[in-house]
């Protein structure tokens, strides 16, 4: 009854949420903030190392490169986990050039706890999550793509390894897209919150079939409509949208 109702409540939203952009929502208790865009027709991209080499790191560095093009971030967040260099753990791939291998082991922390994924930018408007194996065996052109884990929700089920009373909270953030394409929802929870928690968010409320962990704990996000820029250590990848500078 709830997930439907959850469905429901989605499906209304949503339409003002692609004009909004970002919006906070509750679900469970727990406060989120979820942004969502049509896949097409906006500026999607990864970010990691400016034209120096160097990491951008953080949000303020990726605008004003943008600034003096005439263009500007209106949305961002954290896309990936990263090393103490900054550079990508897993599958990284920006403008169709692959600077990291996809990472197919088993392994300790968060990335390592499989089935892991990929979020995968296509080069016609197209956005997708894909579990890592499925990935390696029939892999789509990704004008960018960031490896990450583990996956939130896979074919419509849960992370077999999330345990519902879990006491491993932390913030966290992902990304999901919808059944039919249309629609990819970026969500941060603004208290702690552990993977079973939520993944239901993306399965019950965001009804996104496929689902992936971005990080936790350095998880921030850069959304100008809520006055919202998150400070914080220096980031690895960085997905984002662009926009003409007003």
């Amino acid at each position: 009854m709830w997930p439907k109702l959850y469905a429901v409540l989605a499906a209304l939203a949503w339409p003002q949420l692609a004009l909004a952009n970002c919006s906070p929502i509750a679900f469970d208790g727990v406060p989120f903030t979820i942004c969502s865009y049509p896949t097409k027709n906006v500026d999607l991209r990864l970010f990691h190392r400016g034209s120096n080499g160097n990491a951008f790191g953080s949000f303020r560095a990726i605008d004003r490169i943008l600034n003096a093009d005439g263009k500007a971030l209106i949305f961002a967040m954290n896309a990936g986990m990263f090393h103490d260099d900054l550079s990508a753990v897993g599958l990284y791939i920006e403008e169709a050039q692959q600077s990291a291998p996809l990472v197919k082991r088993a392994g300790p922390g968060n990335f390592g706890l499989l089935p892991n994924g990929v979020f995968c930018i296509g080069k016609n408007g197209t956005a997708t999550v894909i579990e890592t194996l499925t990935y390696a065996k029939d892999t789509p052109s990704c004008r960018f793509a960031t490896q990450s884990g583990p996956m939130l929700v896979i074919d419509g089920k849960l992370h077999p390894r999330f345990i519902p009373d879990s006491d491993s909270v932390n913030i966290r953030n992902g990304v999901g897209v919808s059944a039919d394409g249309a629609l990819v929802h970026f969500a941060i929870s603004d208290a702690r919150v552990n993977f079973h928690h939520f993944g239901r968010l993306f399965r019950d409320m965001l009804d996104t079939p496929n689902a992936l962990y971005l990080d936790g704990k350095v998880s921030r996000l850069h959304a100008p409509d809520l006055r919202r820029s998150d400070p914080g250590f220096p980031m690895g990848p960085i997905v984002g949208i662009v926009d003409t500078a007003p």
